[in-house]
């Protein structure tokens, strides 16, 4: 099915061209400017190429809990940080963090993750599935992503006979 046949849907991942992206990658999802004037901004942080691979639900799990609480350890903007059904990535929602602040803030983050001892809330009191939890599972995938810093705003595969 061509893009001009396609029918333009109400959420904005479901008009992305999986096909063509090239995980790991941060891009904006959305962007909307608040009756009050305040700007909430989406960000999809892609770790997996979509269709090809994906995290195990303990890493996801324990990375959506790492992150949501240390993210807040370096900003009050962070409203929320998910994971994707996919379990390919997560989506942050911030309250006007522009992208550059937000990949340094990732970044920060991650380096958090990866000097973590234990997984924050991972207990049934605390957490819907406290046992669903792997510390080293999320360290090694973000350690990957990490490592992967330089690609993160290339979001689309580059077709041959294109400039970049």
């Amino acid at each position: 099915m061509s893009e001009q046949s396609t029918p333009r849907m109400n959420v904005e991942s479901f008009n992305l061209d999986h096909t063509r992206v090239v995980a790991p990658f941060v891009r904006v999802a959305d962007r909307k400017t608040l009756p009050g004037g305040d700007t909430l901004i989406k960000y999809d942080v892609r770790f997996c190429q979509p269709n090809r691979e994906h995290l195990e639900m303990k890493a996801v799990h324990s990375i959506e809990h790492l992150t949501a609480e240390l993210m807040r350890n370096h900003t009050d903007r962070l409203i929320d940080f998910s994971p994707m059904g996919c379990q390919t990535g997560f989506y942050a929602l911030t309250l006007g963090v522009e992208q550059e602040d937000f990949l340094e803030l990732l970044e920060a983050t991650f380096r958090d993750v990866l000097e973590a001892t234990e997984v924050p809330a991972a207990n049934e009191v605390q957490c819907g599935w406290g046992a669903n939890h792997c510390l080293p599972a999320a360290q090694e995938a973000v350690g990957a992503f990490l490592a992967a810093r330089s690609q993160w705003e290339q979001v689309m595969r580059q077709e041959a006979g294109t400039r970049p």
